[in-house]
């Protein structure tokens, strides 16, 4: 958007008699409203001195530009969004959110740039996004499948994909959820485990070939078991939110339901968190009589009772990574690299919660790796 020299005289109702013009600095410093406008918005255009000086006397008078104005005249708003399909409510209810946003925040705040957290609005995120004032958004858990892609993609807002493939014209970081998985579910089954129970993050899990997070993942998962002859049923994959209280209520309506899995793998740490919860809850130990299995390796899992056994992704350096993406497409938006995917490594992390199955329910299993 080019810019208006004069725009940031703009302002909101009531306030108008009261606030002080950009016609008003421009009359004490001597200078024509546009100067005023360049001191602000395109310094460069000025004399260092010039620049200054109007400045000076913009400060000594109370002037602030109109944000509004400012962003109009800039032709920025120097704010990018981090878009997800969740409701604000979920996504704040993960820890997993927190500490990507902490990555994501730690370089626009660098660079200038705030955040805004962009959900569903009235339960459309074309809509919501249609409301966003920023320069572009960081896309998190939209898979190939959402039902507003198509019209997010036609938006051509500068976009990095974040744990989904990437978009003509844009950019992805996806991290090795399959591999991860299949490291986690190879370890359960090295301890000798075969009764094991998913909770899956949402959406829920089918057949349809979902190659979102949760596809991913399910498909490492089964790779290790058919790795070791073994079959994973659907039957033993459950959906349960990614948040404490939705791994608890699942796995406890597993169990009333008659399930008895001798380990849980979960596709999230704050559902694993709440596994650990609803076992305690029940006076089952953790893990002689339950192992569980996580995935993010999120910082709770050090404290938990016992230290969580989990999938370490890099989530703090996923969002900063994100961040620098977003940023250099909006300082090169015809460059030719716009189409790039970045993967990430993961790692498992063996700490208390995983251990051999007691008794007879003990079976030694030869996992090919």
């Amino acid at each position: 958007m080019p810019g208006v020299p004069g725009q940031e005289e703009l302002v909101v109702g009531e306030a108008t008699e009261q606030r002080v013009r950009i016609a008003d600095v421009a009359r004490e410093a001597g200078v024509s409203k546009a100067a005023v406008s360049f001191a602000f918005n395109q310094p460069d255009r000025l004399s260092a001195g010039t620049a200054a000086r109007i400045r000076d006397v913009a400060d000594r008078m109370g002037y602030r530009p109109h944000p509004v104005a400012r962003m109009l005249s800039a032709g920025q708003t120097s704010t990018i969004g981090i878009l997800s399909p969740q409701a604000l409510g979920a996504v704040f209810a993960n820890p997993f959110f927190a500490l990507f946003a902490e990555g994501v925040a730690s370089v626009t705040e660098e660079r200038g740039f705030g955040l805004l957290f962009i959900s569903p609005f009235h339960g459309s995120l074309a809509t919501a996004l249609d409301r966003a004032t920023v320069d572009g958004v960081v896309a998190i858990g939209l898979d190939e499948r959402h039902p507003e892609l198509d019209a997010l993609r036609r938006g051509g807002l500068p976009t990095v994909v974040v744990d989904a493939p990437a978009w003509p014209g844009h950019r992805a970081i996806l991290v090795d959820d399959e591999g991860g998985a299949r490291e986690a579910a190879s370890h359960l089954l090295g301890l000798g485990h075969r009764e094991v129970l998913v909770l899956a993050v949402q959406p829920a899990i089918d057949e349809s070939g979902d190659q979102g997070v949760s596809g991913r993942r399910l498909a490492g998962y089964r790779a290790a078991f058919e790795a070791a002859g073994l079959s994973l049923p659907g039957s033993a994959v459950v959906d349960a939110p990614a948040t404490i209280e939705g791994g608890e209520s699942a796995f406890l309506q597993a169990w009333t339901s008659g399930a008895r899995p001798s380990a849980v793998m979960c596709m999230s740490d704050a559902a694993a968190a709440g596994v650990l919860a609803g076992a305690r809850r029940l006076g089952v130990r953790v893990p002689e009589e339950l192992s569980i299995v996580g995935f993010d390796d999120l910082p709770l899992t050090r404290f938990t009772d016992p230290p969580l056994t989990t999938v370490h992704q890099p989530v703090r350096r996923k969002g900063e990574a994100a961040a620098r993406m977003l940023l250099e497409a909006l300082r090169r938006p015809s460059g030719d690299d716009q189409d790039h995917t970045l993967v990430l490594e993961t790692r498992l992390m063996v700490r208390r919660s995983t251990a051999a199955p007691s008794g007879d329910r003990c079976q030694e299993v030869v996992v090919a790796r």
